[in-house]
């Protein structure tokens, strides 16, 4: 490995951040993360500590920052060569006041593209969104296939939720902020993240598995989603550092289209001690609720066709197929029942 210089990574307490930050040390990288209050570095710390030992936490260093205080980024840019910007808000529900998700994404995305220009730093690789890529284009049934030319149009979208919004608006932003100031940039665009949590503090897209787990999801949608598993989505990112070639260029980080169901079924075949649900939701029960928004509102463009994200050109850059969706679904199951994420049920 080349020194690459210091890697400033946001959002290093995230499901995605922290993988990732485990991977640059892993690779050898001096790495600066950031996190909205230093009180969460020790158990970063000690997460990382656990994989890796002490050695390479010496190339370490968090700092405080807040994607929506500008408070803390102009040192935290200092002395940096790259900045992975994969921090974000994500929520479970939709909620009534948008802002709560769009503004981290999209003020949040133009304070870190400000600050990192300012210190005149050429090179940012963002963590995106398959819903930046795979929606308003008229698709309401049947299959159809997306690749990196796709541009979410969010004027043409009659149902839009507010993860969708800002996402779509923050890629805009960079891709044009960019370009004027002559920045070298990458995104990754992600499906649905699941895989092996670090420790406890992981995402709520772990919900997908757990809840089928623990019961609190206790039917499912009949729609499908394109999984990526973590390290996939963090490698992109690394590969993306190593290889000039990546810039000026968009990356799916989707495996394979699974339907909701077929989770079921995977975990019920490994995990027969829980009880996972086989029920599932009639698709016009959702589009109802969803239109009062809710939960709901977030797949309601999912619910009656088939979005595939073809992930061919991320799997090209790393030089082999991504995870398979199984044993994303399999390595989550692991980690939550062993970290104790989940409560056992009894049959």
């Amino acid at each position: 490995m080349s020194d690459q210089g210091l890697i400033l990574v946001t959002g290093a307490t995230g499901f995605v951040g922290k993988w990732t930050v485990l991977e640059l040390l892993r690779a050898g990288h001096r790495v600066r993360g950031t996190v909205r209050s230093l009180g969460r570095s020790e158990e970063v710390r000690a997460t990382l500590l656990g994989e890796l030992g002490q050695g390479p936490l010496d190339r370490l260093e968090l700092v405080e920052a807040d994607l929506l205080d500008d408070k803390g980024w102009a040192a935290a840019m200092q002395g940096v060569a790259t900045v992975m910007h994969i921090a974000t808000a994500i929520r479970a529900d939709e909620p009534k006041d948008q802002s709560l998700v769009i503004r981290p994404a999209l003020e949040g995305t133009q304070r870190v593209f400000r600050f990192a220009n300012d210190a005149g730093i050429k090179r940012i690789i963002m963590t995106s969104s398959i819903a930046t890529v795979g929606y308003g284009h008229g698709q309401t049934s049947g299959r159809r296939v997306y690749d990196e030319t796709y541009f979410t149009n969010l004027d043409n979208m009659r149902w839009t939720w507010a993860y969708c919004i800002g996402k779509t608006k923050a890629e805009q932003f960079s891709w044009d902020f960019a370009k004027q100031h002559g920045i070298g940039l990458t995104t990754v665009h992600p499906g649905a993240i699941i895989g092996p949590a670090l420790d406890k503090d992981a995402s709520i897209s772990l919900q997908l598995v757990s809840g089928l787990l623990n019961g609190s999801t206790p039917a499912m949608p009949s729609n499908g989603f394109s999984i990526i598993d973590v390290r996939d989505v963090a490698a992109l990112h690394l590969a993306a550092l190593d290889k000039p070639e990546t810039v000026g260029q968009r990356y799916l980080a989707t495996a394979e289209y699974v339907p909701f169901p077929e989770v079921g079924n995977i975990l019920r075949a490994a995990h027969p001690e829980w009880n996972v649900t086989s029920k599932t939701v009639p698709d016009w029960i959702i589009k109802l609720i969803a239109s009062f928004g809710g939960p709901a509102r977030q797949i309601i463009n999912d619910i009656g066709n088939e979005k595939v994200f073809d992930g061919s050109k991320g799997e090209k850059l790393l030089g082999r197929k991504f995870i398979s969706a199984k044993d994303s679904i399999l390595a989550t199951a692991d980690s939550v029942i062993r970290l104790g994420m989940v409560k056992q049920k009894t049959t």
